[in-house]
C-alpha cells in the first residue's frame, strides 16, 4: 500500500513524486501499526543503559548476543512493575513496534515487564560479590580513614573524560594550593581493568599521595564493567592510600564502591569528599577563636562576681586591700590569656598562609610554567626515560598552555 493508498511494487519508471520526510515516517509508522505481530508481542532480553527520567519514563535497551532494540516505558505502565529494573537484569517485556517520528528511529514501547533470568553480567556480579563479601573485603573494620587535610590527591581516569575535568575544577576551587597527580588509565575495553588495578599501584609507587579518587563518569552496566573486576577489586583492597571510589552516577553500584574505603556518588563528590574547603576551614578557625575568646570572659566574669560577692561580706569587709591584689591579679590573667590567644591564632594563620603558598609552589601547573614539560605516549603513560621510547614513536607533549604533537627522531643517552 503505498502512502497514498496504492501498492507500490512496480519498478518501471514513473513520473518523479517527491515525499516529505514526514510523510515517509508517518507511512512507515501505520504499517508497524497494522502488522499483526509487531503490534502486540513479548520481547526477551537482557536489560542495558538503563535510565529512569524525572517524569517517571523508563528508557533503556534490550538486547541479546545477535542483536539490541531501543525501548521505552511510560511512567503509568512503570508503575505496575514488580521489580526494580537494573543494568544485566534478564527481561520478558510486552509491547508494540513503533516509530519516533522525530527521529525516524524505531523502538519497542513496552506496556508490561516481568524478570525472566538475572542475565550474564548481573550473576557474574553477584558471584563475585559473594566471594569479595566472604574474604572480608567489605568489612568495615579494613577500611581506611580517610585524612581530614591532605596535601596531595592521586586520580586513577580516563585523561579525556568529563570525570578529570570535574574533579580537578571542584578541587582547585576548594584549595587552589592542593597537589593534584594523574595517573591516565583506560576506563572501558577489555584491557581497562589491567590499567585501573596498574594505575593504583603507581599511586602506591609514589610515596607522595595521600588520598586517592578512582573513577569514571556514567554509563551502561557494559561502560562501568571494568570495576567489577576482581583484579581492580583486589588493587583497591591493597592499597596502602584511602581510596574512594566515583564511578558512573548515583545509582551506579560497583564492585569497586564496596571495596573502596569511600563511596562517592559522582567524581564531582569525590572531589568535595576528597579535597578541604580552605575558605571554609579559615572561617571555622575564626569561629573558634570567637568561641575561645568569649568563654575566657565568661570565666573571667565569673572570678569577678565570685571576689565581689565575697568582699561584700562581713568578713571580708577588712582586708580590703588583699581583696584589690586578687582583682589585679585575676585581670593581670586575663591580659595574658588574651595576649596567649592572639598569638596562637596568629600563628595558625601565618601556617596555613605559608602552606598554601607551598603546596601552590609544588603543584605540576606550576612547573609547567617554569618551562618543564610533561611527556606521554598517545595511550596516556608517562615516558620519563628514553627506554620507553624509540624512533617513530608519536608523543604527546604538555606544556602550560596546551599540548602537541611530536614523533621521535633518534635517541641519545644523556652523557655521563
Amino acid at each position: 500500500m503505498g502512502i497514498f493508498g496504492e501498492y507500490e511494487r512496480d519498478v518501471r519508471p514513473t513520473p518523479k513524486k517527491v515525499y516529505r520526510v514526514s510523510q515517509v515516517n508517518r507511512y512507515v509508522k501505520q504499517l508497524l501499526a497494522r502488522d499483526t505481530i509487531l503490534s502486540k508481542l513479548w520481547i526477551g532480553g537482557e536489560l542495558s543503559n538503563f535510565k529512569q527520567h524525572s517524569s517517571g519514563h523508563l528508557y533503556f535497551t534490550l538486547k541479546d548476543p545477535g542483536g539490541a532494540i531501543s525501548a521505552v516505558m511510560f511512567a503509568s505502565d512503570a508503575a505496575s512493575l514488580s521489580f526494580r529494573p537494573q543494568d544485566g537484569r534478564e527481561v520478558a517485556a510486552f509491547g508494540y513496534i513503533s516509530l519516533y517520528e522525530k527521529t525516524g528511529q524505531y523502538q519497542f514501547y513496552v506496556q508490561r515487564m516481568e524478570q525472566e533470568g538475572k542475565g550474564t553480567l548481573y550473576e557474574a556480579f553477584e558471584a563475585l560479590k559473594r566471594k569479595l563479601e566472604a574474604e572480608g573485603l567489605f568489612d568495615v573494620s579494613r577500611k581506611r580513614e580517610i585524612p581530614r587535610y591532605p596535601r596531595t590527591v592521586g586520580i586513577v581516569t580516563s585523561p579525556t573524560g568529563a570525570a578529570v575535568r570535574d574533579i580537578m575544577q571542584i578541587s582547585k576551587r576548594r584549595h587552589p594550593g592542593i597537589t593534584l597527580i594523574l595517573c591516565p588509565v583506560l576506563v572501558q575495553g577489555a584491557d581497562a581493568a589491567s590499567s585501573i588495578a596498574h594505575g593504583i599501584r603507581r599511586m602506591n609507587e609514589r610515596g607522595d599521595v595521600d588520598v586517592c579518587i578512582v573513577g569514571r563518569g556514567g554509563g551502561s552496566l557494559e561502560d562501568l564493567w571494568a570495576f567489577n573486576e576482581e583484579i581492580v577489586a583486589r588493587a583497591i583492597a591493597e592499597s596502602r592510600i584511602p581510596i574512594i571510589s566515583a564511578v558512573g552516577h548515583e545509582t551506579d553500584f560497583t564492585i569497586a564502591d564496596f571495596v573502596a574505603d569511600l563511596r562517592a556518588p559522582t567524581p564531582s563528590a569525590a572531589a568535595e569528599l576528597a579535597v578541604p574547603d580552605i575558605m571554609a576551614t579559615l572561617e571555622m578557625a575564626k569561629q573558634r577563636e570567637l568561641y575561645l575568646e568569649q568563654l575566657a570572659l565568661r570565666q573571667l566574669r565569673r572570678k569577678r562576681e565570685a571576689v565581689d560577692s565575697m568582699g561584700r561580706r562581713a568578713a571580708f569587709r577588712m582586708p580590703v586591700m588583699k581583696l584589690n591584689q586578687l582583682r589585679q591579679q585575676i585581670d593581670a590573667v586575663g591580659s595574658d590569656m588574651e595576649w596567649l590567644r592572639k598569638q596562637y591564632f596568629d600563628q595558625l594563620r601565618q601556617k596555613l598562609l605559608q602552606t598554601e603558598v607551598k603546596l601552590s609552589l609544588l603543584s605540576p601547573e606550576h612547573q609547567l610554567k617554569k618551562g618543564y614539560a610533561l611527556i606521554t605516549d598517545e595511550e596516556g603513560h608517562l615516558v620519563d626515560t628514553i627506554q620507553k621510547s624509540k624512533p617513530g614513536d608519536s608523543l604527546v607533549v604538555r606544556l602550560h598552555d596546551g599540548r602537541m604533537g611530536v614523533q621521535v627522531k633518534n635517541l641519545a643517552p644523556a652523557e655521563s
